[in-house]
Parts: structure tokens; C-alpha cells; sequence
């Protein structure tokens, strides 16, 4: 695999980022071999081009062919190939960035410029205090004489500007200059830059949205916007590839990108240390825009641009029977199968592309409010030459856009539900610009699922939501209503759950291996554990970089202690994160949660996924801390680079995409933080109050279809509140919906230690015991603080509570010993990494 040229000729100070985390400033590289599986390589560079989204191309100011080239902007050397925290702690060999890029793209680069850039940024090395979580947001910015452009003017006729960011864990983006908004230094470069040459093309490096509104600030001036989501450690190098015409862009935003921070319907319900009131309820990103206020869009959820044209034309609608129902349907009925078949030609001259076809449903307005249009399915062609066609099946299921009606206005409370009348369907190429095809009609109100009430909002913190309403005109607005609260009792529920106990039996020789060829049974394995060893298998080793696993390892869980490992349950090793394995090792740096979404490219995400598990069995990972799944609810989340988009079936499928590929490997994914961790400020104590609707439809809906899917064998918990109780201690999102309505049989993991707190509805369970009742089965990494050593693990809550009258249950324990030793069962052997 070819090599940046600054690592060519031994010169490291730019192929690396510039700015790393604490660990890897304190870590040692324990095995400083630093060859790199080249078709994960291929393959991440080859997603990386196809998560970059061409946001403008005026007159075709792109591709850049051999047309001399001056780059502006210090992050053409300084490249941010990932955000900052767990989700990008990678110990990689090598970066590529821009400037390197374009050079092996064939890209006549001006040299002059770039030589002036690589010695400023060498002298001007951006500072970093070490302080986790106080990463700069940008590098600043080389001030830039005016004269310096007009005179690279005269060698080159095309300049490319670089903007970047970065934000991340315990690092949230902000309504600043170097975060959100340009900086002085640079608006003074882009007025240098569009004064001295007739052709600019922007590049945004960056993991989060920021403001673009400055772009109207110079007409045509800038003739051509890319946004290069971080594309890990090929991106630099995928980026140049796309500028060059290498690779044709068709990347598709995720986001909508809004003219103002204002616009976004979170932005007056963002921040806040204490409390998250979801106001906006289920009118999310495009939800909210395409209902109320389009014009406040600058660029659509959907939309891409690219080098070429294609013609998109719907060849048939049909109906048909498909899958049975799901557990709880209405009579069990066959699902109503929408499917669409649509023909994509490519009508260019010159460039071979891809297209990316969305399918948006309506809804009637009835007595749910409904947003104008939601996606409901979405392909992408494979590379189509000019003048060459493919057609493209896109099926939904009507019922998957029922909506869930949580305060029973439709006479169905707890139920999901089509109400009568006209669901549109529409299809295109963004949300902005998709036709309609066809209507498919409800002739009267149908119940799809009977549930019961789960995770609502509590009656003493009720709020209003936004509901729609219409102004004097007619015209969409936005309403309000009373939020519907909470009317169960969780603790009747709770009782109604608890398991049978397995009558010990004491140690009868039994292994775990004799469990995996059949010749006895998990139940029989489980009645002879004693009540220590089943408490032993509901907390990690208690530190993370376990000795029991490979070196720089999150933690280990399972056979943490030697009674456990005589009984053949091995230590089960886990690892961050989404963007690459987080060890005291190299490893692949990967492209960002969101530069994977933008691909619309499930089968390619799968296939980088599966080398990637691969990757994991040669390192020594069992389970990959893996994808993050929240939405995008606010810009300025910091950890959005590691999510996919403000749309749960995007963020569904692609989820699935990763934990099928990973799993293919016989190791594990672990979906993350269930659920609505939607800020990074006062993460551990932060109170999410979501309407039981919207966290359902919305920040749920991800990890169900990912959990229905690809049947992930771990799933980790968040730190925040959801409605007022912790998520590591939620028996509603965990026993009411995950295990008892998705069907979920996992492994469910802490993030990593959690807050101590007392069950309200039984005094006698605390912490570590309060957790296995809700079947959240392992504290990881085990210890009971952050700062715990060695031997800090001093919780006896579980064994004290199992003396108590109304305290936990030895089958409630042995449940999660199940959960535990399932996923050791199902997990093939990784290389033992261990020093």
C-alpha cells in the first residue's frame, strides 16, 4: 500500500494528528508493528470518497484534473481525520492528508503555498494542555497575507481553501468562532483567496455540522463547497481523490444543514447541565424543516451533489404480502409491502458515479401530529458509466410508519397505529426535491401494535411539545400540547418479571465447554455457580487495561477471576470504539460514524465492518464498543462524528450494517449509548425527558431495527437519565422494550461505571444490585469510581441485597449470568495479545 509522502521521506511531523488524546500520550505502543490489513485500507479509503458530499460545483469548478492548484489553510497539513475521545483513540500508523493526497492524486499542487503552509504549521504546532476533554475545536490559522494569494494567482488558477473542526467525548461543539462560526483569520483568507483568483473551492474538514451561512457571504466567489466528513486515516487521501476526479462524489447529507444555529428546532432546549426537555418531540432535523419551515434550509436533508447526471425514473409500484408480522401485530397479519422498482441512468458525457435513491411515505393529518415526510427506504446504484442503466428495488412496509400514540387520543393509548386516510409516496434524490409516485390509502384507523407503557415522562417534570397546527393562511405551524405522563406502576410490573430461581446444586465438575458441545446444559452450568461467582459475572475486572486481556483494552468481562476460568469461562476482552480498535497497539483508523452514513452504502459499510472484525480477531478484541447510534438531535452534540444522522432508519440500517459485518468475524459489536445520549455536557447526570412517542419513533427506533437486523451480542447503556432514571438502571428501556418487545437475548453493558442511586420502588436494591433487576447484566469496567485502582472494587450491594426480604433475587442474578455466559458461548477464540 503506498505511503504519504511526508512518511516517505521520514519526515512524521504531519502524517500523524497533530493532537492526541491522553491515552495515547501516555500509553506505550506495545506492539510497534505497523503493517495494516491493505484491503481494510482500500476499502476505508474507498468509503471515505463516498461519505464526501459536493455541496456546490458551479460551472463544473470540479473535478480539478491537472489544472495547477494552490491550497490554502493550515488543515490541509493538519488534517482531522477523526473527532476526539474514546470514539477516535486509535494508535495508527500513518494519516494521510490533503496536501500528500493531492499530490498522489496527480494534482498540480502549488508548491510555493504549500511549502510556506508545511513550514508555518511546523513552527506553529497547535497546544494542548493534556487535559481530557479540553481538545481545541480547530488549529489557528496561518494569518495570511493578501499578497501571497495574488501572487499564487500567477503560477495557478484554481484555489482550494481547507476549513476543519473537531469535537468529541466530554467535548461539545460551540456557538464560537474555531467551533461553530469562521474565525477572523479565517474570513481573512477566504477574502484574500476569492479576491485573487476567479475559481475557490472550499473544503469543510470536519465530524459535525458547523455554519455554513457564510457561504452567501461570496456569491460566486466560491464556486465549489465540499464536506468532507472525517474519513480516518485515508481520508486525506480520499478527499484528494474526489477534488482530483479520481472518484466521483455521491456522498448524501444525513443532516440538514440549516441557515442559522437558531433555525434547528433543539437549539432553545440544548446545553443545559441538568435537563434536556425534547420539546420538539418527534419533529427531528427534516421532520421539523419540511413541516414548518423549508425556507430555513440551506441544504436539504438527502442532498449531494455530483459529477455527472442521472435520470431517475419510476418503472412500477406494487403491492405485496412480505415478512409475518411481528410479535404483538394485530391479528399477526402479513406486512404490507410497498415495492417500488426504479431505472438510474447515468445521462453524463464523462464521469462514471453512483446515485443514491430515497423514498419518502406522508401521512394524513389526523389526531397524531404527523411530519410532512419521513424515509421510509433508500438504495444506491452501483458505479454506472455514462449512458449505463440499473434498476433499483426499494421495498417498506406501510407499518413501519405507524406512529405511536402515547396518550391514547386515538382510542389505542400504548399502541402503534395507521389512521385513516392518504399516505403519499415520494421519491428522489433528497428529501427537498422527491416526487410523488404513488398514494397508498388506510380505509380506517388500524392498530399494528399493542404495547404497553414504557420509559413515559414522570408527572412531576411534564412539559409542552410541539404538536402541528396550522396559522390564519392555512399554512403549517407549530403547536403545542401537554406531554401524556406516566400512569403505571413500575413496581407491579417489575414483581410481574422477576425470574425463577435454578436450584443450586453446588460444583459438579460441569465446564462451560461441556456446555458448547451439548453434553450438558447452560441451566445445569449456572446451578453450580455460587453466589459470589454470579457476582463476579455482573462486573467486569474492575480497571480498564485488564491484564486478563490484549494490552490498552477497555476492560474484561466473564472470567475474571480464576474459579470462573477453571470452569472454562474465558475473559472476554472489549475494546473502543466506532472509529478503530482503542489498544496498545496499531490498528486501522477507520472512517467516522457519519462519513459512513453519508455513503447511503449499507453493503460497503458491511464489508469494511467485516475486515474489520477480522482485524479485531488478530489483535485480540472480543467485542468492539461499536457503533454509536444516537441521532443527531443538535449540531452541536460533540459526539455526532461518531453517530450517523438525524434519521433513525439511517442510523438503523447503517448500525446493522456495522454489527453484521463485525459479527461476521465470530466477534462482537456493541451498540451504543441506549439511549437518547444527545450531549456530552454533564453526560452522567444529565436527565433526557423525551415524550414516550418521540423516544420511541425516534431515538429507539435506531437500535430496534439494528437490534431486529443483526441481532448484536452486546448493547452498552448510557450515562444520562431518560424521563428521570438512569439508563444503566432502566427496567422500562431495558426489560419492558429491549429484551421484552424486541426480543433481545444479549449481553447488556454499563458504559463505563455508572452513578449510585437507590431503587425508589424497593429501598433494599442499590446500585449494582438496582442494575441486575433492570437486566443491564455487567458494570463495566467493574470498578465502582473512575479514578478506581486495582483493588477498588468494594461494592457488596448484590450480596447484601440478596439477604434482604424485598432485595434481588438469585434468579434475577442468574439471569444475567446467562446473558453473560451466552456471549461467551457465542464468541469464536481471538489471538491471546497479552504481553
Amino acid at each position: 500500500m503506498p505511503q504519504p509522502a511526508a512518511i516517505e521521506s521520514g519526515d512524521r511531523s504531519h502524517a500523524l494528528p497533530p493532537v492526541e488524546s491522553v491515552a495515547q500520550i501516555s500509553s506505550i505502543l506495545q506492539d510497534a508493528d505497523p503493517t495494516l490489513d491493505p484491503a481494510l485500507a482500500a476499502l476505508a479509503r474507498q468509503a471515505a470518497a463516498e461519505g464526501v458530499v459536493l455541496l456546490r460545483n458551479d460551472d463544473g469548478i470540479l473535478p480539478l484534473g491537472d489544472r495547477p492548484t494552490a491550497v490554502f489553510g493550515r488543515v490541509q497539513y493538519d488534517w482531522f481525520a477523526v473527532g476526539y475521545g474514546s470514539g477516535g483513540d486509535v494508535k495508527v500508523p500513518y494519516v494521510w492528508n490533503l496536501t500528500a493526497g493531492l499530490r498522489d492524486a496527480g494534482v498540480a499542487v502549488d508548491e510555493v503555498v504549500a511549502e510556506q503552509y508545511r513550514q508555518w504549521c511546523a513552527a506553529h504546532r497547535p497546544s494542548f494542555d493534556g487535559t481530557w476533554g479540553n481538545w481545541p475545536h480547530h488549529f489557528p490559522e496561518m494569518p495570511l497575507d493578501p499578497a501571497v494569494a495574488t501572487d499564487a494567482a500567477t503560477r495557478a488558477d484554481t484555489a482550494v481553501v481547507v476549513i476543519g473542526r473537531a469535537a468529541g467525548e466530554a467535548r461539545e461543539s460551540t456557538l464560537t468562532p474555531g467551533s461553530y462560526f469562521l474565525t477572523a483569520d479565517e474570513r481573512a483568507m477566504l477574502d484574500a483567496v476569492t479576491a485573487a483568483f476567479a475559481r475557490t473551492v472550499v473544503v469543510v474538514d470536519a465530524g459535525n455540522v458547523m455554519d455554513l451561512g457564510w457561504l452567501a457571504d461570496y456569491g460566486d466567489r466560491i464556486g465549489g463547497v465540499l464536506y468532507a466528513w472525517q474519513g480516518g486515516m485515508e481520508g486525506g487521501r480520499a478527499v484528494a481523490a474526489v477534488l482530483a476526479g479520481e472518484i466521483a462524489p455521491s456522498g448524501r447529507l444525513t443532516d440538514t444543514i440549516a441557515w442559522r444555529y437558531d433555525d434547528y428546532p433543539s437549539a432553545g432546549n440544548f446545553g443545559d447541565p441538568d435537563v434536556g426537555v425534547y420539546a420538539e418531540d418527534v419533529f427531528v432535523g427534516y421532520r421539523y424543516f419540511e413541516t414548518f419551515a423549508p425556507e430555513r434550509v440551506q441544504f436539504p436533508f438527502g442532498f449531494g451533489l455530483g459529477y455527472t447526471t442521472f435520470a431517475v425514473e419510476v418503472a412500477e409500484v406494487s403491492d405485496g404480502a412480505g415478512r409475518r408480522g411481528e410479535a404483538g401485530d394485530a391479528g399477526g397479519a402479513d406486512a404490507e409491502i410497498v415495492r417500488i422498482l426504479v431505472d438510474v441512468r447515468n445521462t453524463g458525457a464523462e464521469h462514471a458515479s453512483k446515485e443514491v435513491v430515497q423514498v419518502y411515505v406522508g401521512a394524513p393529518e389526523g389526531l397524531l401530529a404527523q411530519p410532512a415526510r419521513r424515509l421510509a427506504a433508500f438504495a444506491k446504484t452501483p458505479l454506472l458509466a455514462p449512458g449505463e442503466i440499473a434498476r433499483l428495488e426499494l421495498t417498506f412496509d406501510l407499518r413501519d410508519l405507524a406512529s405511536y400514540d402515547d396518550g391514547g387520543v386515538t382510542g389505542h393509548r400504548s399502541a402503534y397505529v395507521l389512521e385513516p386516510g392518504a399516505y403519499p409516496v415520494f421519491v428522489g434524490t433528497d428529501v427537498r426535491t422527491a416526487t410523488e409516485v404513488a398514494v397508498r390509502r388506510v380505509d380506517r384507523l388500524r392498530v399494528v401494535r399493542q404495547l404497553s407503557e414504557a420509559a413515559a415522562v414522570d408527572p412531576a417534570h411534564a412539559f409542552a411539545r410541539m404538536t402541528r397546527g396550522r396559522d390564519g393562511a392555512g399554512r403549517p405551524m407549530p403547536a403545542w400540547e401537554d406531554v401524556p405522563t406516566r400512569t403505571v406502576s413500575r413496581r407491579a410490573r417489575v414483581l410481574d418479571a422477576l425470574p425463577a430461581e435454578i436450584a443450586p446444586t453446588g460444583d459438579r465438575g460441569i465446564r462451560l465447554d461441556n456446555v458448547a458441545t451439548g453434553d450438558a446444559t447452560l441451566d445445569a452450568f449456572i446451578a453450580q455457580l455460587s453466589d459470589d461467582e454470579l457476582a463476579l459475572l455482573a462486573r467486569g475486572d474492575v480497571t480498564m487495561h485488564s491484564p486478563l486481556g490484549a494490552p490498552g483494552n477497555a476492560g474484561v468481562l466473564g472470567g475474571v477471576s480464576e474459579s470462573l476460568r477453571e470452569k472454562g469461562v474465558r475473559p472476554i476482552t472489549t475494546t473502543d470504539g466506532p472509529s478503530g480498535l482503542r489498544l496498545a497497539s496499531y490498528a486501522s483508523l477507520l472512517p467516522s460514524g457519519t462519513a459512513l452514513a453519508s455513503t447511503w452504502n449499507a453493503p460497503l459499510v458491511r464489508e469494511l465492518a467485516a475486515l474489520h472484525g477480522q482485524e479485531m480477531v488478530r489483535k485480540g478484541s472480543d467485542v468492539l464498543l461499536s457503533p454509536g447510534m444516537n441521532i443527531h438531535r443538535d449540531p452541536l452534540c460533540g459526539r455526532n462524528f461518531e453517530y450517523y444522522s438525524e434519521d433513525p432508519l439511517v442510523t438503523g440500517r447503517m448500525g446493522a450494517a456495522v454489527v453484521a459485518g463485525v459479527q461476521s468475524a465470530g466477534v462482537s459489536a456493541c451498540p451504543k449509548h441506549f439511549a437518547a445520549n444527545n450531549q456530552e455536557t454533564n453526560r452522567t447526570r444529565h436527565d433526557s425527558r423525551v415524550s414516550e412517542r418521540a423516544l420511541r419513533e425516534i431515538y429507539l427506533r435506531g437500535f430496534e431495527i439494528c437490534v431486529r437486523e443483526a441481532a448484536p451480542r452486546t448493547l452498552m447503556t448510557s450515562y444520562n437519565k431518560i424521563n428521570g432514571v438512569w439508563a444503566h438502571y432502566h427496567h422500562d428501556l431495558v426489560t419492558t422494550i429491549l429484551r421484552g418487545e424486541w426480543g433481545y437475548t444479549g449481553c447488556v453493558i454499563t458504559d463505563w461505571w455508572m452513578e449510585d442511586a437507590v431503587d425508589p420502588d424497593f429501598p433494599d436494591l442499590a446500585d449494582n444490585a438496582y442494575r441486575v433487576r433492570a437486566q443491564v447484566d455487567v458494570l463495566m469496567p467493574g470498578g465502582v469510581k473512575t479514578d478506581a485502582g486495582p483493588q477498588a472494587y468494594a461494592d457488596d450491594s448484590i450480596l447484601a441485597s440478596l439477604a434482604r426480604t424485598d432485595g434481588l433475587t438469585r434468579g434475577e442474578l442468574q439471569r444475567g449470568a446467562r446473558n453473560v455466559l451466552g456471549l461467551v458461548l457465542a464468541l469464536a477464540p481471538v489471538i491471546d495479545a497479552r504481553a
